[in-house]
């Protein structure tokens, strides 16, 4: 496997070795301080506000020896209309790799074309590829083998189940996304989720119906109202009142299931006691973005 210089856009990019190497790298390195970026710089490009993504990264370049420079996208001039081109471009000869979190997948797109050196995604409105990587070490960490489980989504077709469904496409894993009507993983991507599974055997449900949690191994939501949504929040918590997580919810779900939220957390999608209750991972689930970067840095620069 060869992952040096390559950009980490979407786990469609990788084969099933490859994203189980990125993990096992994490797992078996997690606590590691080295300094194999030692002399090297990393970007970090946001354009939406970040807590975990942001000092992940950060935290993830100092323990490898690296240093990392935030660049807030209005303060650039990107914000005075220069082209993503030549940004690339002149980020490419100042910097060692880019960590870009950006509002439209698009736009990450155009910036790799253009970059000579690794783009990792921090988030688009249709991707969220290093949260995954994260999250599937937490199961693993947690549950053992990944497809001895029922891994089940509450929640909408967000860049965090569309990366969900594709690495379990490609794993050969059983992943359920439960939604509202009309909140569906997209089609061009529920395409590429399909044509994995044939492939890999995995069995992937969406469907409106909760009692698609029963026998649930891990279950996993999501806030319903993501950045760039606002103007869309009114609707979107009448459509999803009826899918919060609670106690009535995850009854019908296995008796040692884990929670999973990839924050933040707000009170509509969750109640208090299963979000701070004896079944929640949310914290190791979040500290592992951080492990997982690691291992991400490592490989790919």
């Amino acid at each position: 496997m060869n992952f040096k210089g390559r950009h980490l856009l979407s786990l469609k990019d990788f084969t099933r070795e490859e994203i189980l190497k990125i993990i096992e790298t994490s797992i078996k390195e997690k606590y590691k301080i080295e300094d194999i970026l030692k002399g090297k710089t990393i970007g970090l490009l946001f354009q939406k506000p970040s807590t975990r993504t942001r000092i992940s990264f950060e935290v993830a370049v100092n323990q490898l020896g690296g240093r990392s420079i935030y660049m807030n996208w209005s303060e650039l001039q990107l914000s005075r209309k220069e082209s993503l081109k030549d940004t690339a471009m002149v980020l490419s000869r100042y910097l060692n790799g880019l960590v870009a979190r950006l509002f439209k997948h698009e736009d990450l797109l155009e910036i790799a074309e253009y970059s000579k050196i690794p783009v990792i995604n921090g988030l688009t409105d249709l991707y969220h590829p290093c949260q995954i990587l994260g999250d599937l070490q937490t199961i693993i960490e947690k549950k053992g083998d990944l497809k001895k489980q029922k891994i089940v989504f509450i929640g909408d077709g967000n860049n965090v189940s569309n990366s969900l469904l594709i690495a379990s496409s490609i794993l050969g894993l059983k992943t359920s996304l439960i939604c509202p009507k009309g909140y569906e993983t997209p089609a061009h991507v529920l395409n590429i989720v399909k044509n994995n599974a044939r492939v890999s055997n995995a069995k992937i449900t969406i469907t409106n119906d909760l009692s698609e949690v029963e026998g649930a191994t891990v279950i996993y939501t999501d806030v319903w109202v993501s950045m760039g949504q606002e103007e869309e929040a009114s609707k979107r918590l009448r459509d999803f009142a009826d899918y919060k997580v609670t106690e009535d919810v995850v009854k019908k779900a296995a008796p040692d299931y884990i929670f999973m939220h990839c924050l933040p957390r707000t009170e509509h999608e969750v109640s208090d006691n299963i979000f701070y209750g004896e079944h929640s991972v949310v914290w190791d689930q979040a500290e592992n973005r951080l492990h997982v970067q690691k291992a991400i840095l490592k490989l790919l620069i």
